[in-house]
């Protein structure tokens, strides 16, 4: 009877055992801390910011009349911006026009209205004027002429007066400056200063700082710029007797001037859409742009269409 009691004794005290040891083998599966994953990083807040920093850099591309405003505007919005990059490109109206349309830039940069280049869907652009830029005649400091009247100016780019004798100044050959037919500047010139007449040939180059150099360095030379363009090494020429500056643009007395347009393949989000927001600002509108020779959209008296046709505001 004792051997049964202490055999008993024995069985219940390895059952208890072995019931402690299940015990303490499946609290480490519920106690042991999971395995932490890396933080997520909140996002960061915009917060008294003109933009986020990440993103495809922006890329306009167009007008060389316009270049340099775009150029300094886009340099001043990146130091304001860290991390934002903006390409600026020259390469003409029609090459800004047609590369935003594809898709192939960000930014547009036109002195013609998408309306006037044949096979733009202009429907499918947003247009944001950001300035106005008046356009002259451009000789060469030799040339003793400082005013033309309309026809003289027609007669001269279509080759009827090829000496500057024929227009009071001095025997000397008239060397003809042209641009490229995809340039906004000559769509622009030869609308309002040539009535479409269609220019002689001539040297043609598409980069307006180079036709500066080559018109200061070609004695008898004319051509035309954006007055953002005009320095010490070239003169402009009086229309009729009206000069063009900004008060006479602004009123369309002188009648050679243009938008300054940058498009966009719908409307603008994110850092384009900041971008063109800082440009249209009134630090941008009231110095940077009066700065570098052009007129802020809010000083013009008049506004013109795509047709050219012009109202009073």
């Amino acid at each position: 009877m004792k051997k049964l009691s202490k055999m008993f004794m024995a069985l219940t005290f390895v059952g208890a055992l072995l019931a402690g040891c299940g015990s303490n083998s499946a609290a480490p599966s519920q106690q042991q801390p999971a395995q932490q994953q890396p933080a997520t990083p909140a996002p960061e807040s915009n917060s008294g910011s003109t933009t986020t920093t990440s993103g495809e850099p922006i890329t306009a591309v167009g007008s060389t009349a316009l270049q340099p405003l775009v150029e300094q505007t886009a340099k001043d919005f990146m130091a304001k911006n860290q991390g934002v990059q903006i390409q600026v490109q020259g390469g003409g109206s029609g090459t800004g026009l047609s590369q935003v349309a594809s898709g192939a830039a960000t930014i547009g940069n036109s002195d013609i209205f998408a309306e006037e280049k044949k096979g733009i869907p202009a429907n499918e652009l947003v247009d944001h004027k950001v300035a106005v830029v008046g356009m002259a005649a451009a000789v060469s400091p030799q040339v003793k002429v400082d005013n033309l009247t309309k026809q003289q100016l027609i007669d001269i780019f279509t080759g009827k007066i090829t000496n500057w004798k024929e227009v009071g100044g001095d025997d000397m050959k008239i060397t003809l400056v042209n641009r490229p037919k995809s340039s906004g500047t000559r769509a622009t010139f030869s609308k309002f200063a040539l009535d479409g007449k269609e220019e002689a040939e001539g040297i043609t180059e598409d980069s307006s700082g180079t036709v500066r150099k080559i018109i200061a360095e070609t004695p008898g030379a004319i051509g035309y710029l954006a007055l953002s363009y005009f320095n010490d090494s070239v003169k402009a020429l009086k229309l009729d007797g009206v000069e063009a500056n900004a008060e006479n643009i602004a009123t369309n007395k002188y009648p050679v001037w243009a938008y300054e347009h940058m498009y966009t393949k719908g409307e603008p989000t994110g850092n384009a859409k900041a971008f063109l927001d800082y440009i249209l600002s009134e630090e941008v509108q009231k110095k940077t742009i009066v700065d570098l020779g052009f007129l802020p959209i809010t000083d013009m008296k008049v506004e013109r269409d795509a047709e050219g046709k012009v109202t009073q505001k």
